[in-house]
């Protein structure tokens, strides 16, 4: 099914021709070296200076910093991204990173950073995670404790996505260990111009294998004040809660891609098998199956379509991103799940797309908040209304 057939707003003219960019340049560029990434278990730093000379890279971002001036730019993108079969490169996270600068750093920040990140020139991650603080960030216990011209970091951050290559990285610190949320900040951490810094082991997982998510270490880190984002502490936990919305957004549109990628290699598999005399698309379980599987796609497409309209609108509140989330990484999981099962012993193969989407599909409920905290996030809304 076209994307413009469900008839959203922000779908125009301008969105689908950037959709038929961002699906050129994964082909050309993604496809092709997919297997090598996930062999070495990173991407390599060419495709960010690639996307970055396609546009796609702050292509969110105002015009007057140097972006294309569309969060619909990127939502096609990420669609695109999925529809390529890939989860694990690092382009939203970069786009988060991209977005908190825009929306609550100083002109400096935003002169420094903004355009090195545009280009490919930097990548981005963002540090929020730690051993024993997941979607807690109150709990954070890595600490930036005030030294005059610079803060002193000391801590440890794990499951980094980009961690491996960002050279720009977004750290959730405690300023203030007294004063739980209100005495967390961000600092912006320049890999390069930060004493103390280390990266630590590339994690292996059970899926997302080109995606270099690692552990980070601060031992007594030194990051220049004027790094601290926005100029004031105790402001990070405010500053991560306007940008979720857009966030858990994003997983879900790259789900509707991921779901176009299994239903199209499902149904190739299935009307090339020979079964029983004919093919497995033949058989009736077969059709019922991706019957239903293909319902789930396009409610899936609707539903998380609808919500970049209210996006676009400044109508996305946190029950709806959490919702669009919520829905689209289950449906996606139990669509992988139903595909994988017509493929057979196939299916289990990891040279086989749908075997490896199987792992890479299953992350999408635990990461941006995991799916429980969303269906809190949802049932707390109907009380508040």
């Amino acid at each position: 099914m076209r994307d413009d057939a469900c008839q959203a707003k922000w779908l125009t003219d301008e969105v689908l021709m950037v959709g038929e960019t961002a699906r050129r340049f994964f082909n050309q560029e993604f496809v092709p070296n997919i297997d090598r990434w996930r062999e070495q278990g990173v991407i390599d730093r060419s495709l960010w200076k690639a996307a970055g000379d396609a546009g796609l890279l702050g292509c969110s971002l105002p015009e007057e910093v140097g972006g294309a001036g569309n969060k619909a730019f990127m939502a096609i993108t990420l669609v695109e991204q999925g529809r390529a079969g890939d989860a694990a490169w690092g382009i939203s996270v970069h786009d988060y990173v991209c977005h908190y600068i825009l929306a609550f750093g100083t002109d400096d920040q935003k002169k420094r950073w903004l355009p090195r990140l545009i280009s490919g020139e930097m990548v981005a991650a963002i540090a929020l995670t730690e051993p024993d603080a997941g979607s807690d960030l109150k709990s954070i216990r890595t600490t930036a404790v005030d030294a005059g011209a610079r803060y002193v970091v000391n801590g440890q951050k794990t499951f980094i996505t980009n961690g491996q290559t960002a050279d720009l990285i977004c750290v959730a610190v405690k300023t203030d260990p007294a004063a739980g949320a209100k005495g967390v900040s961000l600092l912006m951490v320049e890999t390069d111009a930060a004493p103390g810094f280390r990266r630590g082991r590339k994690l292996h997982k059970i899926g997302l294998h080109a995606a270099d998510t690692s552990e980070l270490f601060f031992d007594d880190m030194e990051v220049p004040k004027e790094n601290l984002l926005g100029g004031r502490e105790g402001e990070g936990f405010r500053q991560l809660m306007v940008q979720l919305g857009w966030e858990r957004l994003s997983i879900a549109l790259r789900c509707v891609g991921l779901g176009d990628y299994a239903l199209r290699h499902t149904v190739q598999h299935v009307t090339a098998r020979k079964a029983f005399g004919g093919t497995l698309f033949d058989l009736q379980n077969t059709q019922f199956t991706l019957a239903e599987a293909k319902t789930d796609l396009e409610a899936m497409r609707f539903f998380c379509f609808g919500a970049v309209d209210a996006l676009l609108a400044g109508k996305l509140d946190p029950a709806l991103a959490a919702s669009a989330k919520l829905f689209a990484t289950d449906r996606l999981n139990a669509l992988v799940d139903q595909c994988l099962q017509l493929h057979g012993g196939y299916g289990f193969m990891d040279e086989y797309p749908i075997a490896r989407l199987f792992g890479d599909a299953r992350a999408a409920k635990i990461y941006g908040g995991s799916n429980e905290v969303m269906k809190m996030l949802v049932a707390r809304s109907l009380v508040t209304d």
